[in-house]
């Protein structure tokens, strides 16, 4: 027998043992370019895409490889769903609600105030119907998603000033991320959406009074410490903010099938990687802002009642003048109740009485 047909003949068998599908490594090259809406330095949620994006170049053998570029690079950073749409990029990282202006249905994909947090939000898209109904949706647009990472639970944002009750809302510049400068502006305040890499730089100046973006790893990179003393807690329009993938859909359908998995399982391990990143750096970079000053305050109840008030009469607003909306929240908010019923038992007293411990 031929020896290096014995060879290539044990070599497939390996591969076939191995689990892996040579198929994948027949299939054609393929080249996609990832806009993110996020700047490099923060390695945590710009970190996703590249998480992904090496999934899927180990995963093919190098034959599916995806260009990572910041926010502004070769899309500004809310501009990256029409571009998607349009075809001039094939993906996208980025937090859906910050494209609220579109239609508010894309909070839903993201954060609410008062939503649902991490874990739930998680059971909600793979075991409940939310990424059915949010793919219905995005379909509007020509896109695809696939979720892309969560933060978790956010801070409530820095504040050159103390927030002693909700008469310190009125008139303050607050830079809010997304849909939550909806409730913000019924409390009385004045919200700012600006990207990620522009808020020291408006905090510094003056221009807003207020900022948040995510909690304590991010925020320290950002350097808001130096520029504002007051950090706030908790970010109670972020409970768990999903970040998602946005493939054009026409890109996603020329995949073969063996790579349309393989995008699904990298986003998968992307959105795993992200949140276990901030909750592993988190504690460490809290600890570091209090020693250098910080001044961590908890929202007055009044604040918080006020929020939760304004918000849940947004809600039924949009319910009654946004189809989209109603159809998705309805589902939604169900599975928000059926949840905290369940966290209330278990999550929230475990929690509760471990973090009165002295460890």
């Amino acid at each position: 027998m031929d020896r290096r047909s014995v060879i290539k003949n044990a070599g497939i068998a390996g591969i076939l043992a191995a689990g892996a599908a040579p198929a994948v490594h027949a299939q054609a090259t393929v080249r996609w370019r990832l806009s993110s809406s996020f700047p490099k330095a923060l390695d945590t949620i710009h970190g996703a895409a590249d998480v992904f994006a090496k999934a899927v170049k180990n995963m093919t053998g190098g034959k599916f490889e995806v260009s990572v570029h910041a926010a502004g690079e070769i899309t500004p950073p809310f501009g990256v769903v029409d571009a998607v749409q349009q075809g001039s990029i094939e993906i996208a990282h980025t937090a859906p609600y910050y494209f609220f202006g579109k239609n508010d249905v894309f909070a839903l994909g993201c954060a609410i105030p008062f939503g649902l947090n991490s874990r739930q939000m998680t059971a909600w898209m793979y075991e409940g119907n939310g990424l059915k109904l949010m793919r219905e949706f995005y379909a509007k647009y020509n896109i695809i998603n696939f979720p892309g990472g969560n933060t978790g639970s956010q801070m409530g944002g820095w504040y050159r000033k103390e927030i002693k009750s909700v008469a310190d809302i009125k008139g303050l510049k607050f830079r809010v991320g997304g849909f939550a400068g909806r409730v913000i502006e019924r409390m009385g305040g004045v919200p700012q959406n600006i990207p990620g890499g522009e808020i020291y730089t408006a905090l510094e100046k003056g221009t807003i009074d207020a900022a948040e973006w995510v909690g304590p790893y991010d925020d320290q990179k950002l350097g808001f410490n130096k520029v504002a003393p007051f950090y706030y807690y908790p970010g109670w329009w972020e409970g768990g903010p999903q970040l998602d993938f946005f493939i054009n859909q026409k890109a996603f359908d020329a995949l073969p099938a063996e790579y349309k998995a393989i995008v699904e399982a990298a986003a998968a391990t992307a959105h795993t990687d992200m949140q276990a990143k901030y909750d592993a750096r988190n504690p460490a970079a809290l600890k570091e802002l209090v020693a250098k000053g910080t001044k961590l305050r908890p929202f007055t109840n009044d604040v918080l009642n006020l929020a939760f008030k304004e918000s849940m009469a947004l809600y039924e607003e949009l319910n009654d003048k946004n189809p989209d909306w109603k159809k998705i929240y309805s589902d939604y908010s169900k599975f928000r109740a059926e949840q905290n019923l369940w966290f209330r038992f278990t999550e929230a007293k475990f929690d509760s009485f471990m973090q009165a411990q002295k460890l």
